[in-house]
């Protein structure tokens, strides 16, 4: 007979793991002999070895009852359950480890890869980073709202990027600029803006979109308060009887060319 220092040094597990396996009802826990020690027997040391054996191949304690009891079809059924449950946790902390990489990366947080070669491009094109944090915010705030559409809204932007007048007017974000009334930067901005707004038009690209009213609203003040001379260039596109940035709400005839 055992002691139960004896019966773990057996099965190569703790004194405390054997105690808990009596709490938990996988090991009986024996009477207390004349000398009030309790013994075991070797079929306690047998179940012991299948308990730790199937704790260490990850079989949850709260299955181990069930797999121990079970006839040699059931054992396998069961074993195989387990082995899905397990393939299933395996692919979710394999998604946590993906996730935590991105977020290790900055910009991957809340952001899908087509955004953050976006965003390279930019800076590929000497963008500065003070304007690549705006677009990345806003961006951010895009694909929270449309997030089945982002990848198309970006293949779009790739396009405009094309366009040497989009390629100028980023020039402009190259640095960390402080533009005031008066400046001509910002009648130059506005020019250019000016023409692919129409060029827009004349596409057929103003109109409805998947944004509502509020989010609109969110993200023209939020242009406003980190653009710097933003303000100012919708004056002038004001002025000439334009409304509107992220939407475009009123376009003025007398702007566009003869059709």
């Amino acid at each position: 007979m055992l002691t139960i220092s004896q019966l773990a040094a057996y099965a190569g597990v703790t004194v405390r793991a054997v105690r808990h396996y009596h709490k938990i009802g996988l090991l009986p826990e024996p009477e207390r002999d004349r000398s009030g020690y309790r013994t075991y027997d070797a079929a306690a040391v047998v179940r012991l070895i299948r308990i730790r054996t199937l704790a260490d191949a990850g079989v949850p304690l709260a299955k181990v009852q069930e797999l121990l009891d079970a006839g040699p079809e059931e054992f396998a059924d069961g074993v195989q359950e387990i082995d899905k449950d397990l393939r299933a946790e395996i692919r979710r902390l394999q998604g946590t480890r993906s996730r935590l990489a991105r977020l290790a990366a900055g910009e991957h947080l809340a952001l899908p890869q087509s955004v953050v070669d976006y965003l390279d491009r930019l800076r590929g094109l000497g963008v500065g980073e003070r304007y690549i944090e705006l677009e990345r915010d806003a961006w951010i705030m895009i694909a929270a709202q449309v997030p089945d559409l982002i990848d198309s809204v970006i293949a779009k932007k790739h396009e405009e990027l094309d366009d040497p007048d989009m390629v100028r007017l980023y020039s402009f974000f190259t640095g960390e600029p402080d533009w005031r009334a008066g400046d001509p930067r910002i009648v130059e901005v506005a020019d250019i803006l000016e023409r692919l707004m129409i060029r827009a038009v004349e596409a057929g690209e103003v109109g409805a979109d998947d944004f509502d009213d509020q989010f609109v609203d969110l993200m023209d003040s939020t242009m406003l308060e980190s653009a710097p001379g933003a303000e100012l260039v919708l004056a002038i596109l004001k002025e000439r009887g334009w409304r509107g940035w992220t939407r475009i709400e009123r376009v003025p005839a007398d702007r566009l060319p003869p059709s």
